[in-house]
């Protein structure tokens, strides 16, 4: 609906989960009603919510989208109305899915060494949970590389009769498993030094380098050798021995 009528709102506001941009809508759901609020009228709803990080250079250019827009203005009152009612059913959700996120929170902290992966930064509850409903016990698997199969992170030959292509992954496992794994991933090299130098290192080094998705899934299956370590033997995560585990041919020969 806010595609509709106020298309240049994503310009300003990546999505409708942005709470600055959700209390505007509140009580301004269309351009039209932004534009009568003004910039001052858009900082004081901020002002009096007592709400940090937004200001007069967000409410100037929230108000600028507005005064261009190009959305519908047929049935105002019905979009209005329509706009109200899904902002507060994504009021619902969000309650809801902070409510099941702290009940996860409470029964993972039944779970042995749960708290040393929540440690390693980039690593979140949703991507925890996700790996122990995926996996159950660790205790059934004897090594990393048979998560890896489970995971469809297993790599394979890709070669029929005289032909010899590179190897590449299986994809033969749990979808679920290697989502989660892969957006792990994803935030550990965005938000962890060692995990980011780990997938530079993938991508520059001489003798093979990695492609970047390729290099991500180096770093997914790198991910999933550390929870198994942690699980397994309860140690702390070390990112100095992280690091150090890199084989680095040329150091070697040295």
């Amino acid at each position: 609906m806010v595609a509709i009528c106020f298309p240049e709102y994503k310009d300003v506001y990546g999505d409708l989960k942005a709470v600055s941009g959700r209390m505007v809508l509140k009580e301004a759901p269309l351009p039209e009603d932004i534009c009568k609020l003004g910039a001052e009228g858009v900082n004081k709803i901020w002002r009096d919510a007592k709400l940090r990080g937004a200001g007069m250079k967000r409410a100037k250019t929230l108000v600028s989208a507005a005064e261009h827009s190009v959305g519908s203005k047929e049935a105002p009152e019905a979009a209005r109305f329509e706009l109200r009612n899904l902002l507060k059913d994504m009021d619902v959700y969000a309650s809801r899915l902070e409510e099941l996120l702290q009940n996860m929170e409470e029964k993972l902290k039944e779970i042995p060494y749960v708290d040393k992966r929540m440690e390693i930064k980039g690593i979140g509850l949703v991507t925890v949970s996700g790996f122990i409903a995926e996996v159950g016990d660790i205790g059934c698997f004897d090594n990393p590389k048979q998560l890896q199969k489970l995971a469809g992170y297993a790599i394979v030959a890709n070669a029929s009769g005289k032909h010899n292509g590179e190897s590449r992954i299986s994809y033969r496992g749990r979808k679920r498993l290697r989502y989660v794994l892969y957006e792990a991933a994803i935030s550990l090299v965005g938000k962890n030094a060692e995990f980011r130098e780990i997938h530079e290192y993938y991508r520059t080094r001489k003798e093979n380098p990695l492609k970047k998705m390729q290099s991500v899934v180096a770093v997914a299956c790198k991910v999933l050798r550390v929870f198994f370590a942690i699980l397994t033997k309860g140690v702390d995560y070390d990112p100095l021995k992280l690091v150090n585990d890199i084989k680095r041919p040329q150091l070697q020969k040295a």
